[in-house]
């Protein structure tokens, strides 16, 4: 039925609140994971990431189908998405500036239980030229990648376009695993005092953010692969992209406070 106005009317679905309650028993599990109260041996951490990530991949589903064959995503509609998600990228600057003053708070004036320096004494930092330094490496080259792809698709090169997204998919998948290797062989925690809390919120924070890139990225793959979106009509690849040089520059500024200035 056509409609009288641009607006997209967004008929009923159950995924926003089933991706609401996988959230929040997400984020339960993992408080209380923290706090000892879910064993380390309980597979329940695993399970609620699962039905998140499930619940998630059937919103997306429903959303591609909208746009890409119902027609209702109209160029105000998109626009919207743009607005939104400029917000959202906003909210995240912010929510990483307020860990960085946090962070920066202790640092530039260590009180005397941090034995008056920073990193304090008894934590053994994370040496910068080492793992950090290569993740930076990786993490720049999936920012050219991702880049060289953009333009590839532009100029109507689909199949180089699709390819350079699978490698920038595939180097944001070991930025991550390298992530994990790092956080096991630190030989210090999120307990260890202002450092580690400041440490791992930041890093944390951003390393959610890039398995949530990694998602982002692998619907983008799927979706070039199938041509679902035209060189007009991609708000999910550029916004994608937009997140993917966002998480790029704040990581920057983490490996540079995080690791080289300490």
């Amino acid at each position: 039925m056509m409609l009288a106005h641009p607006y997209h009317v967004v008929t009923p679905s159950p995924w926003p609140m089933a991706s609401s309650i996988a959230t929040m028993n997400f984020m339960l599990t993992t408080a209380l994971s923290m706090h000892g109260y879910v064993p380390a041996s309980s597979n329940l951490l695993l399970i609620t990431f699962l039905v998140l990530v499930v619940s998630i991949v059937l919103w997306l589903k429903d959303t591609v189908i909208e746009g890409s064959y119902l027609g209702v995503h109209t160029l105000l509609v998109r626009r919207g998405f743009g607005y939104g998600f400029n917000l959202f990228v906003l909210s995240e600057v912010l929510i990483f500036a307020a860990i960085f003053w946090a962070y920066l708070h202790s640092a530039m004036n260590p009180t005397i239980e941090l034995g008056l320096q920073w990193a304090p004494l008894d934590i053994v930092k994370v040496e910068a030229m080492e793992l950090p330094l290569l993740n930076t490496i990786l993490l720049l080259s999936s920012g050219a990648t991702v880049t060289l792809s953009h333009h590839k698709w532009i100029n109507g090169d689909y199949k180089n376009s699709t390819i350079a997204m699978f490698i920038t998919t595939l180097l944001v998948v070991v930025f991550v695993v390298f992530q994990v290797v790092e956080y096991i062989t630190a030989q210090f925690t999120i307990t260890d005092g202002v450092f580690g809390s400041t440490f791992y919120a930041g890093t944390g924070l951003h390393g959610f953010h890039m398995i949530t890139l990694i998602l982002m990225l692998s619907t983008v793959t799927v979706r070039m692969y199938f041509r679902t979106f035209s060189r007009t009509h991609s708000t999910n690849l550029d916004t994608t992209i937009i997140y993917s040089h966002v998480l790029d520059v704040i990581w920057l500024a983490l490996f540079v406070v995080f690791y080289v200035w300490v």
